[in-house]
């Protein structure tokens, strides 16, 4: 196995109580969590704390994007709950960044600040649809680029950028890469994807993965299936 808790859960369920049942199942000390949107809008803060009560540790997955100061305000919010890594849109642009980043320094014990390049359910065609034509991959070199210069631990990014961003940014970089499925399973809407070991050996610290768990008949042994995977 790897070394423990590269692989954060991403906890998709519309309700608590499936949540929670699958959560009792886990152990913080083979993973961490990741609550998106949706959950932390039906359930609030209180759920982060619950998790957290339970020994986890959370990655926030609401991709902050808004002036300065008021992601900064946000980030600060989040970072007062305690979790274990937040992000950001990195087309935010820097002074967005920058403000987070200055806001968080403040605290004692910051969490992580990470910044979202694209999102892995977009393709080539779906940039160009939005005025950004070009390659995926040089369009997240880009936005990691300019979200190291900003201050930003580190970037999240589909596993087929993983390698470029390494080489381009060195070790100390955090990556963290959704769109991570094991061979067998389905795509969903997810579209630069790749194996757990195969994003790893790209150059990945963390593996976020959700449905091929969660969904899974016995999540638990999904869970272990993965790990297994996994190099030494």
């Amino acid at each position: 196995m790897t070394e423990p808790k590269r692989i954060i859960v991403a906890l998709d369920f519309a309700a608590e109580a499936p949540a929670l049942d699958l959560v009792a199942r886990l152990t913080p000390s083979r993973c961490r969590l990741k609550v998106g949107k949706a959950l932390f809008t039906r359930l609030g803060p209180a759920f982060v704390e619950t998790l957290q009560a339970r020994g986890f540790e959370v990655f926030l997955d609401l991709k902050f994007h808004d002036i300065p100061n008021t992601v900064a305000e946000a980030c600060a919010a989040a970072a007062d709950l305690g979790v274990w890594m937040l992000n950001v849109h990195v087309s935010g642009g820097a002074r967005m960044i920058e403000s987070a980043r200055e806001r968080l320094d403040r605290m004692i014990r910051p969490p992580l600040l990470v910044g979202v390049t694209l999102l892995t359910s977009l393709a080539k065609q779906d940039l160009t649809a939005i005025g950004c034509p070009g390659e995926p991959t040089e369009r997240v070199l880009q936005l990691a680029e300019l979200g190291h210069a900003a201050g930003l631990d580190g970037v999240v990014c589909s596993p087929l950028e993983a390698a470029s961003v390494r080489a381009a940014r060195g070790p100390d970089f955090i990556l963290v890469t959704p769109g991570v499925r094991p061979a067998a399973a389905s795509l969903d809407d997810q579209r630069r994807v790749m194996t757990p070991r195969e994003a790893l050996a790209a150059g990945a610290d963390y593996l976020v993965i959700g449905r091929p768990i969660t969904a899974a008949p016995d999540p638990v042994a999904a869970l272990a299936d993965i790990e297994d995977s996994l190099p030494m």
